[in-house]
């Protein structure tokens, strides 16, 4: 059955990058998997607005392990009130592992949302970086552009499933957006994310409509 895209939808593409794929820095299981139908989807030209986001730290970046003394990747720490998952230096400007994926053909972008260009705050979500020290979520501007375009209904696909897509997918809900995600354009950290099927019932809660984009049309 088609699923038919409305003029006000949006494509939402999250860090499609060099550094989450496969022998990058932070790779995501089957991160490379991802891309020749992410640029087979931009081909067929179903969306009015796309929209990327791209992971933009500078180096020190408060999210890096190697920026904290005696810690490790994948350690937890508390930071502003909230518990901090130190990660891999990863996605550092200007470096190639942070550019958009070679792989894709970005033409059909309208514009890109860097996020995590804040030293001292931590961004998953596309709409709104992590807490900060003031408590507050700062907004990206995403939302912003996606309301002066007059769009209402999003579909978001990238890396990774368990991370920054959900981040964005519950943002999109709680900002009133329609929301998609096209489960077979994107990827988790490990498998076992998928394991136990916690992300995929997390979606369910949120009341997002997953899909795979063989059905958009």
């Amino acid at each position: 059955m088609s699923h038919p895209i409305s003029s006000r939808a949006a494509l939402i593409l999250i860090d499609v990058q060099p550094d989450f794929m496969p022998g990058g820095a932070l790779a995501c299981h089957e991160g490379d998997a991802i891309v020749p139908g992410i640029d087979q989807l931009l081909k067929r030209r179903l969306f009015r607005h796309v929209v990327a986001t791209q992971d933009w730290h500078p180096a020190g970046h408060v999210s890096f392990a190697s920026t904290h003394a005696g810690r490790e990747p994948f350690e937890r720490i508390p930071l502003y009130g909230h518990a901090q998952m130190l990660w891999p230096t990863h996605c550092v400007q200007g470096t190639p592992g942070a550019a958009l994926h070679p792989g894709i053909d970005w033409t059909m972008v309208d514009t890109v949302i860097r996020k995590g260009d804040d030293p001292r705050v931590d961004s998953y979500s596309g709409f709104r970086e992590n807490h900060g020290p003031d408590g507050q979520r700062p907004s990206t501007g995403l939302a912003d552009w996606l309301r002066g375009h007059d769009v209402d209904e999003v579909y978001v696909c990238g890396l990774a499933r368990d991370v920054c897509v959900l981040w964005t997918a519950q943002d999109a809900v709680e900002l009133d957006f329609r929301t998609h995600v096209l489960w077979d354009l994107t990827r988790p950290v490990s498998p076992d994310a998928d394991a136990d099927l916690a992300t995929r019932v997390r979606y369910d809660q949120l009341g997002v409509d997953v899909i795979d984009s063989s059905a958009l049309g």
